[in-house]
């Protein structure tokens, strides 16, 4: 379990199968197209964990001794060739704890978690309109490493597919605390 007292008052551990009910509800209340390519989840509700997302691959974070959000930390494929690299597979937080960095908090725990598995690098997509989110990331040391455009149609919108990633073999000099 991390603690991050410069961040927030979150507390940053593994997943458990108990999480279930709670990362679904969150998942369902923060859904919104500016990060969601899939459509608005409709009862009845699938549990959040499932054959292709195991607790294993999530970190949440608590705050006030609630469950406040999650990162997913993936492998983007399972070929042997490409076991360096960790990908952020989803990241979610309620509305009540945003604002008090629990995103950044879940980001740098990701990262660090990369680096514990033996990961060189680690990878993102982000939708283009999603500004927020991109700070964040670039804040964290993340670049863009490649554009799809209009990848996407979103409420009657084409919106950019955004590849972003960093090295985990030395710190970039673009990150703040």
């Amino acid at each position: 379990m991390t603690y991050l007292p410069n961040l927030t008052d979150a507390r940053i551990r593994p997943a458990r199968p108990a999480d279930d009910e709670t990362l679904a509800l969150i998942d369902r209340v923060t859904w919104s197209p500016l990060h969601a390519v899939m459509p608005r989840p409709q009862p009845p509700y699938s549990s959040f964990f499932d054959e292709r997302h195991h607790p294993e691959e999530y970190l949440v974070a608590e705050v006030d001794g609630r469950v406040a959000g999650y990162i997913r930390l993936g492998r983007p494929t399972e070929l042997a060739v490409n076991a360096h690299v960790r990908q952020i597979q989803g990241l979610a937080v309620s509305d009540e704890a945003r604002g008090r960095g629990v995103g950044r908090a879940l980001v740098r725990a990701a990262v660090e978690e990369a680096r514990r598995l033996g990961a060189r690098r680690i990878t993102l997509r982000v939708l283009g309109h999603n500004t927020l989110a991109r700070g964040l990331y670039e804040s964290e040391g993340f670049v863009v490493e490649g554009v799809l455009p209009e990848e996407f149609l979103l409420d009657g919108s084409y919106v950019d597919d955004v590849f972003m990633g960093r090295s985990l073999l030395r710190a970039p000099s673009a990150v703040t605390s």
